[in-house]
Parts: C-alpha cells; structure tokens; sequence
C-alpha cells in the first residue's frame, strides 16, 4: 500500500523462520491482500490537477529555473524504498543547491554522487532537542512511515502520525515552505481502518499548520523489490503484477513514478496552499516527461 518509509527505534529483523513465524508471515500476507483489496474500494476527493501538454513540455524549463533558485530541501525516511530513490533521483536533477537527510541513523553511501549529502541524526522521541536539523530548508519530503506488524498497533501510530507531525512542526517554524507528504490513497481520519484513519488525521493536522504549499501524495499499492523481507507486500506485489495494465495502474503506482510526480510537481508553480495528488494524478505527473537529466 501507499505507505510511508523507514521504521521506529528497537525494530529488525524477526530472525530464522520458524513454524510459528511462517504462520505468522501467512496471517500477514492474508491481511496485506485484503487491505489492498480494501483500497480498491476507495475514492480520493478533491485530487490536484494531473499534468498538460504544455506543463510536460515545460518541464525541462521548470526544472532550470527552479535550480536557480538554489533551494534547500530535507528528507525525512531517507532510508526506506521511497525515501531512498526520491534522494537518487534529487541528485540526478541537481534541483536543490542543499541536501539533508534527517533520520536516526546515518546512512552509508559509497557513491560520488552522494559526497555533499548532509546528514542530521535525531531521536524521534526527543525532537525538540534536534530543532536545529530543521532550520533553514526551503522545500521538505517527508517519507517516513513503519507497518503495524513490525512497530505494533502503537508504535505505527507514533511512527506515522506523531513523528511525522512532530517533524512538520518544527519544519514550519524552521522555514520550511513547501511541504511534500507522502500518505495513502484512501486515507481518511474517519476509518475504521487504522492504517487509513491515521494517514488521514496526520494529513489534516499538518494541514493546520498553515505551511504556504502543501502537497498531499496518495498513492495506490507501491510496487517497488524491496530487500527486506515483507511477505505481504510480495502477495500484494503478485496480485496487481497478475491484473491487467489498465486496471492494476489505477489502483498501485511504482515507486520511480511517485518520485518523479513528487519533484515534477515540486518544480512547477502553484497558487493552491494545499494539494492532494491521487493515484492517477501521481501516474499522469510521474510520466509527464521521462528526461531526467540536466
């Protein structure tokens, strides 16, 4: 599912699968498939406009002027699917004349590429102690998200909704003025659906903040080959690969085509202060130009 990146403290790996962790990886599995079947019953309202001819066209113009602009950006879940191709490919773009990354941990590169990327190591559960991580960038990408069945029924909630407002927060009193989070086609503070229910009240209490451009991305089941093991995701993977093209895009996106929705979008001007991309705005935006070179 559309789902946010990285894990809480204290997470990893469950270790040698035994009996009881096979039928726990099947309980897991089973749930996965019927939440993506329960996502294919959901409707996004009031979705962003999807690209033009003319924007798409436009693009490698947007791009150039937004790199003159040398903006800084932060990314919060730089270490999940998400979070770590949305950093490749910023540094492919040469968009921001700053790049950090706030997380936990520090992350390992061994390429060039990545030799001017800074790097703001925080406790999530002490953030006001790291306000200074979030000082001083223009545009943020927050990506940061855990499952219920690694964190449990609270930990996701912390993870999800209290870091992620936590981080918006003092983002806003840092500077931040654009934005970008990365939710769940079908969330809704309403739902009796956990998962749904807390990508919809972190959507609206961020929204709260007043942020002068807010960019919502709701995105169906992202496909993505995941190193860690998640047999749900895999069934789930399995299931749309089996659908046909047209009716499986509707309802799950690849991570590559989120990313590049999510930087095509950031370039082009807007006057909304809030913006909500669905599925099939994030498919028409991730495809709009496939020319990522500078």
């Amino acid at each position: 599912m559309g789902r946010g990146d990285g894990e809480p403290p204290g997470t990893g790996d469950a270790g040698t699968a035994g009996p009881a962790a096979l039928s726990a990886a099947v309980a897991a599995a089973a749930a996965a498939l019927v939440a993506a079947l329960l996502l294919l019953r959901c409707e996004d309202a009031g979705s962003g406009a999807g690209s033009s001819m003319a924007e798409t066209e436009a693009l490698p113009k947007l791009r150039e002027d937004f790199r003159m602009q040398n903006k800084s950006v932060f990314i919060l879940g730089a270490s999940g699917e998400t979070g770590r191709v949305l950093l490749k490919e910023i540094l492919e773009q040469s968009l921001f004349s700053k790049v950090t990354l706030i997380g936990r941990r520090k992350l390992t590169f061994d390429e060039d590429a990545y030799k001017n990327v800074n790097q703001e190591v925080v406790d999530f559960e002490k953030l006001d102690d790291y306000a200074s991580a979030f000082q001083g960038h223009d545009v943020g990408f927050c990506c940061l998200g855990t499952t219920r069945k690694k964190a449990g029924a609270e930990g996701f909630v912390r993870v999800d909704r209290d870091y992620v407002l936590k981080s918006a927060e003092l983002a806003k009193a840092g500077g931040c003025k654009h934005f970008n989070l990365l939710s769940s086609k079908g969330a809704d503070k309403s739902s009796n659906f956990l998962y749904l229910q807390v990508k919809g009240e972190v959507e609206a209490r961020v929204e709260e903040l007043q942020f002068d451009r807010y960019s919502v991305f709701r995105p169906g089941v992202l496909l993505c080959d995941r190193q860690e093991s998640r047999p749900g995701e895999w069934l789930v993977r399995k299931f749309f690969g089996s659908l046909p093209e047209s009716w499986a895009s509707g309802h799950s996106v690849p991570v590559t085509t989120v990313v590049r929705a999510m930087l095509n979008n950031a370039v082009r001007p807007s006057g909304e202060k809030k913006e909500l991309l669905d599925n099939k705005v994030i498919h028409d935006l991730g495809k709009a130009d496939s020319s990522l070179t500078p």
